[in-house]
């Protein structure tokens, strides 16, 4: 994600800066987005879902390729390359892009995740034509120079300064335990990228990436908003038809087995206040029966302050001074590999991460003992419902949403089955999920101390912020 406007690679994308938008017209109390796809002859695929409640447009440009597909020895490239999207073609130099959106009243952003990266703009309904017009033109080429390759290196660098070294914590709970968690490279490496790497990037390696993974049949365009699917598709071909289609690298086998054996780890962090512990478990593959369960168990064990572990170890035990919960680098139902379900908390410092796990596994246990009653399973699945049709209101989002769900299942349609998916979660469901997965040998930990108190307990100096780590006693290297 480019710093200037959102800093953090985990940040939510266009809720915040898009025009919110009616939602469309309803049956009975389903909300069903009208979604229209046509595949282009080079192969991208278009959907558009008309609402006409505003006069703005989201566009979202999804291309099938993220962290997991970057060359060995680059890591980080997939973001780098993310960046250089926005540094202006042969048709249209550096500034040109944003000068243009942002001129209109528009606002842009992209994006890079494991399996996916996203270009995303928001407008008035006039600006349609010159943002697909831009967006066909850097699908097209880019302006490959070293000047605008080691600006760019330098940001990123910057970014991962500011993001994850000087940070406390450093995004230990979604950067550093999947090296852990992984065993294949494509699954456990740095996305965010060493410096090393980083700076290795060619000019050549840039205009291959681009030539492979940027094509117009490794790419979605959805187009969401005021617009008809008429209308959508015509500029859609009148635009990017004439981008012929070009081969694109067979992705490799990513699956991974849940893991045998827990995995503990101790780091220290010199910026750091107070303790922290993330536990995470391999989920189960995208489609699998136990998706939705695994997907409704996450907002019952730690989404709000309702949640059984917030109550359990935050109010109950105060053990903990909060909780949180993450599914890889997106959400429940947006990933093509293995991911992984990470529950996130400070703790004090009066207590230890032995106890965090014995109390999170106590509450677990619980759970597949008793299952869930049916006004709590009703509650968590009522704000689950809330929270993806609120995902949903701005057009931008919307877009976003059909394009990483097309790009990922290969059907758009899947925005509306996830709340009957939702909803048909029973408890019984939850209680075969969080027995298969949320068992211990499933699970990874890294447990963050502040130097001063890993330094009391006797252990070597500290490294620098989110440098090395050392296994916890016991534990499995």
């Amino acid at each position: 994600m480019r710093m200037r406007q959102l800093p953090v690679l985990l940040a939510g994308l266009g809720l915040s800066f898009s025009v919110l938008a009616a939602p469309a017209a309803a049956t009975g109390d389903k909300w069903d987005l009208p979604v229209h796809t046509r595949k282009l002859d080079n192969g991208l695929t278009v959907i558009v879902t008309e609402d006409h409640s505003s006069p703005t447009v989201g566009v979202s440009v999804v291309y099938h390729v993220g962290m997991r597909l970057e060359p060995k020895n680059r890591t980080g490239f997939a973001h780098l390359f993310e960046h250089l999207m926005f540094q202006g073609t042969p048709n249209a130099p550096k500034g040109v892009f944003d000068k243009t959106i942002t001129g209109g009243g528009g606002r842009n952003n992209g994006s890079t995740r494991a399996d996916f990266t996203n270009y995303i703009e928001t407008a008035p309904a006039s600006s349609l034509e010159p943002i697909l017009w831009l967006e066909a033109d850097r699908m097209k080429t880019l302006d490959f120079n070293k000047e605008t390759l080691k600006n760019q290196q330098d940001v990123v660098k910057e970014e991962i300064r500011v993001n994850v070294k000087n940070q406390p914590y450093g995004g230990f709970m979604w950067i550093d335990i999947g090296q852990h968690a992984f065993q294949k490279w494509e699954n456990n490496h740095d996305g965010y990228g060493s410096f090393e790497d980083l700076e290795n990037a060619s000019l050549e390696d840039v205009r291959a990436f681009h030539r492979d993974y940027y094509g117009p049949n490794n790419a979605v365009l959805a187009i969401a908003g005021d617009v008809t699917p008429a209308q959508g598709f015509a500029l859609a071909q009148k635009y990017f038809g004439g981008i012929p289609a070009r081969p694109v690298p067979k992705g490799g086998d990513f699956s991974e087995p849940l893991n045998k054996v827990e995995k503990r780890i101790e780091q220290s962090d010199a910026l750091a206040q107070v303790p922290a512990l993330a536990a995470a478990w391999k989920m189960p593959e995208r489609g699998s029966p136990d998706q939705a369960p695994m997907a409704v168990l996450g907002e019952l064990l730690a989404g709000g302050d309702a949640s059984v572990l917030y109550q359990g170890l935050v109010k109950g035990r105060e053990l903990a001074l909060n909780t949180d919960v993450l599914f890889g680098l997106t959400s429940p139902w947006e990933f093509d590999g293995p991911t992984l379900f990470t529950v996130y908390a400070m703790y004090k410092p009066t207590t230890n991460a032995d106890t965090i796990l014995n109390a999170m596994d106590e509450e677990i246990a619980r759970i597949v003992t008793n299952g869930v009653d049916d006004a709590t399973l009703k509650r968590v699945k009522t704000r689950m419902l809330a929270d993806w049709n609120n995902g949903l209101e701005s057009f931008i989002s919307r877009a976003d949403t059909l394009a990483r769900l097309q790009t990922l299942w290969g059907d758009a349609n899947v925005v509306n089955k996830i709340p009957g998916w939702i909803e048909g979660v029973s408890s019984k469901d939850i209680q075969r999920a969080a027995s298969i997965y949320l068992v211990k040998n499933n699970r990874t930990v890294i447990d963050r101390k502040p130097v001063a108190k890993t330094a009391a307990a006797g252990a070597q100096s500290a490294p620098a912020v989110g440098a090395q780590t050392k296994p916890a006693a016991g534990a499995q290297k």
